[in-house]
């Protein structure tokens, strides 16, 4: 427990001091967010400062690392020990860092070159299929399950098509967080109500180890209030009107994390609840691809949907807080799936 209150209060810390400095860094070097010519009523925001997903990983891995010196223990007092990084943190790290640095690459080009498209298609999937792969490969050998799972594994072992389930859940959770980060604390203020919850998942993992088979879900637990804290510490200075913008390497890293999460802990269809928020802005870009293409007529005014309510002439204040009750609801519901299954299996139901 207290691993994972220092992990997520010096996360919390580095980001919420860390993120006007970068601030001033990217002011000076001109990195600004490049706002599209069809997005009505956001020209204001041309030129404010992106990228700054960079400043949360970095707190976030800062803590992590931080979580594992021991200083005092009960037994020796004062003391200088490092515990060991074990599989579970480890796997985290590659997806939240692997995820970071197509997005990092992908706002590179955008700013560079001032225009909406940065990677090509190819490329961007060349890379997540990379991070998947190494992550397959190293849950493989950490002794991950391969099962198909919803609070717990359902006896669908997919085998050599892990890999490919693997790439589906890391690139479908980062086109959901980016997606739904088009608003002034949106993406970041759900997200922290995601990581939240993952955080109170794998500790109750940790602390009922006969009951579930999730991987090192302490460290997990650790990595996930690292990333809560470095969320809340953008949301900061991300809250309308937002000083800076987190970008695809911030967007691309929770999204990353989020499946990662999903895959160690054995939750990977809970995701779905948990996350329905991107879900969500997911299924409203594919309705409305589909919608015009096959009848010529859209669904929504624009998508994702949150642009939607933006046109109809919601202030952005109230679409943003609406979103978040709707974020709190799907992770309401999937901490009651989760926990209501506990009690069943221990009988308490």
């Amino acid at each position: 427990m207290i691993a994972l209150l220092v992990s997520g209060s010096l996360a919390l810390a580095v980001s919420i001091f860390g993120t006007p400095i970068a601030i001033r860094i990217l002011r000076r070097r001109r990195i600004g967010q490049f706002i599209q010519s069809d997005i009505p009523g956001h020209a204001h925001k041309q030129g404010t400062p992106t990228m700054g997903g960079v400043v949360m990983v970095a707190a976030a891995l800062a803590a992590y690392a931080l979580a594992h010196v021991r200083l005092w223990t009960r037994a020796e007092g004062f003391t200088f020990e490092v515990e060991p990084f074990r599989s579970g943190g480890i796997l985290a790290v590659v997806a939240l860092v692997g995820m970071a640095a197509i997005g990092f690459l992908d706002d590179y080009i955008k700013t560079t070159r001032q225009r909406s498209l940065g990677l090509s298609k190819r490329v961007k999937f060349a890379g997540q299929l990379a991070v998947a792969l190494v992550f397959a490969m190293g849950a493989n050998a950490a002794g991950v399950s391969t099962e198909l799972s919803f609070v717990r594994p359902l006896g669908i072992d997919l085998g050599a098509f892990f890999a490919i389930w693997v790439l589906i859940m890391l690139t479908g959770a980062a086109n959901g967080a980016n997606l739904a980060d088009g608003m002034d604390g949106l993406a970041a203020g759900s997200a922290a109500l995601m990581f939240g919850a993952y955080t109170i998942i794998a500790f109750w993992q940790s602390r009922n180890p006969d009951i579930y088979a999730a991987t090192d879900p302490r460290e997990v637990a650790i990595v996930s209030a690292a990333m809560l804290g470095a969320v809340l510490g953008f949301l900061w200075w991300n809250a309308p009107p937002a000083r800076i913008f987190m970008g695809d390497v911030g967007s691309n890293a929770i999204g990353g994390l989020l499946a990662a999460m999903a895959l160690l802990t054995n939750t990977q269809l809970l995701l779905v609840v948990l996350a329905g928020l991107y879900v969500a802005e997911t299924v409203s870009v594919i309705l409305q691809v589909a919608s015009f293409r096959l009848f010529g007529k859209r669904i929504f005014r624009m998508a994702p949907f949150h642009f939607h309510f933006d046109l109809l002439g919601w202030p952005e204040t109230t679409i943003v807080i609406r979103f978040w009750i709707l974020a709190g609801i799907g992770v309401g519901l999937a901490l009651g799936f989760f926990y209501g299954d506990f009690i069943r299996v221990e009988g308490l139901l």
